[in-house]
């Protein structure tokens, strides 16, 4: 499953967040790096993303960022719960009231 929104006036230079069910976890493939990715575990109705990871030449291009609010919406338009033990997830959850709903 890709997911993205198509409505965004800058869609043409955000990247595609893929969600690797095999994996458990969404991620952005970036050319010559490992992917950048949001690690989650599965408990029933609920997603506890615990590691998210963007490789150090990708910092700082808002990568993290692209890919927690994809998953973010993923748990909203599924009905899931959120239980953010990453740091990274947990502040972003703060900074986007949108998704306090969300958690657990």
């Amino acid at each position: 499953m890709t997911t993205g929104n198509k409505n965004q006036s800058n869609v043409a230079e955000r990247p595609w967040v893929h969600h690797n069910q095999e994996k458990n976890r969404f991620e952005i493939s970036l050319d010559g790096a490992d992917p950048a990715h949001a690690d989650y575990r599965r408990k029933g109705d609920t997603l506890e993303f615990h590691h998210t990871f963007v490789p150090e030449s990708a910092r700082g291009q808002g990568h993290a960022a692209t890919i927690v609010r994809a998953a973010l919406d993923y748990a909203r338009d599924n009905k899931f719960k959120v239980e953010p033990s990453c740091s990274y997830v947990a502040g972003y959850i703060k900074r986007n009231p949108e998704y306090q709903p969300l958690l657990k």
